[in-house]
């Protein structure tokens, strides 16, 4: 039996050659106040069902691998959410299509304080900047609540 080396040692590090990779954590904050709207940002009203919650940036040349959605204080009872990404020049792609539940389904618990793991299939690498969305469903906010995302991946540069 032959033993066969595939030589991949730093194929598509971004960054410069380091002992410590390219791997990376960004996370996003989502605050409530005591009415439902969130806080430090362009709304004053109270999140409602259907709504699209822009977290913020997901760069380029991201492999995306992992997420998690800490729901530290949880939203009122029965909302649910799904977690995903639009491009931000909001034009498809079709080497990666965007998917605004491709993180967590649809039917995520925000109303109860846990964390919810990314249940996707998929491991792609954003062929251009995209935005992480919060899709909120099930019921409206009318509570304060703490939510934070987590996305875990590889910085691989622009392409």
């Amino acid at each position: 039996m032959a033993k066969v080396a595939v030589n991949q040692y730093h194929n598509r590090q971004f960054g410069g050659v380091t002992p410590f990779g390219n791997v990376t954590s960004l996370h996003y904050d989502l605050k409530t106040d005591e009415t439902g709207a969130p806080a430090n940002s362009d709304s004053t009203v109270a999140l409602a069902t259907g709504d699209v919650i822009d977290l913020g940036p997901l760069p380029e040349g991201m492999q995306l691998e992992d997420a998690s959605l800490f729901v530290t204080t949880g939203m009122t009872a029965t909302a649910t959410g799904k977690l995903g990404f639009v491009y931000e020049d909001g034009e498809d792609s079709t080497a990666v299509p965007q998917g605004d539940a491709y993180f967590v389904k649809s039917g995520a618990d925000l109303a109860t304080a846990s964390r919810v793991r990314a249940n996707g299939s998929r491991l792609v690498i954003l062929p251009k900047p995209a935005r992480l969305v919060l899709t909120l469903a099930g019921a409206s906010n009318a509570k304060a609540s703490d939510l934070t995302a987590v996305v875990i991946g590889e910085l691989t540069g622009p392409r």
